[in-house]
């Protein structure tokens, strides 16, 4: 009879405790937050910023002498807006059938931005199709980026019991939140940027010296030189 008893209170122990850890699981699963990442490298990745693309443009009539002065300032402010994104492609789209005036305005805009710093690898000039009438304007635009910001704090999960050992829905939302507002590029959080190309030049004075067994390390700077000093403080 000793022996049954044993069993029997072993056999109450471990559904007891079966019973207590189901509970435990069911009132600590974390709810489903749409917004969060599920595919997150680590908890402080559960929340990604939106990055919206538009095209920063403006108009500007053909002219058979060039840009006028309310043109050239339009240019000016757009260029400026250019910088502060970080300096992507600007393209010039012409009227295929604007003629001779489109030609020559064409000509001036790249004239212009060449004088604001744009580097002319980044001017391109394109056509479109327009009516033959006369008015079709030459458009010059760039790819500008804006971050989206993230509601935080609208579900709370609770602090005090995670089964699962998960973070908090919210956990990383402020964070990620906050960069979105503070960016100053925001094309960088849609993407990494691409590497300048390489000094091939420099690179074959570096392998030609390699290869004459001759040191390949630049001169040292006189300025580089020092010594500690020796005076009593």
């Amino acid at each position: 009879m000793s022996s049954n008893r044993r069993r029997a209170t072993i056999i109450r122990a471990l559904l007891a405790a079966m019973l207590a850890a189901s509970a435990a699981g069911c009132a600590s699963t974390p709810k489903h937050n749409p917004a969060a990442q599920s595919q997150g490298l680590t908890s402080t990745e559960q929340f990604t910023a939106k990055v919206d693309s538009h095209q920063d443009q403006i108009l500007l009539a053909a002219h058979a002498d060039g840009l006028s002065a309310a043109q050239a300032r339009a240019l000016s402010g757009l260029v400026d807006r250019w910088r502060d994104t970080g300096g992507g492609p600007i393209v010039i789209q012409a009227p295929s059938h604007g003629g001779g005036e489109a030609y020559r305005s064409a000509i001036a805009i790249q004239d212009a931005l060449a004088g604001l710093g744009v580097r002319d690898t980044l001017i391109k000039l394109v056509g479109y199709d327009a009516s033959p009438a006369q008015g079709a304007p030459m458009i010059v635009s760039f790819a500008s980026y804006e971050a989206t910001g993230l509601k935080c704090g609208l579900d709370w999960d609770s602090f005090t019991k995670s089964a699962t050992n998960k973070p908090n829905n919210n956990f990383g939302c402020a964070v990620t939140a906050n960069i979105a507002a503070m960016v100053a590029n925001p094309a960088d959080l849609a993407g990494s940027r691409p590497e300048d190309p390489s000094d091939a030049q420099r690179r074959e004075a570096v392998l030609g010296k390699y290869r004459t067994g001759a040191v390949s390390s630049t001169v040292k700077d006189g300025q580089a030189n020092g010594a500690i000093s020796t005076a009593i403080p």
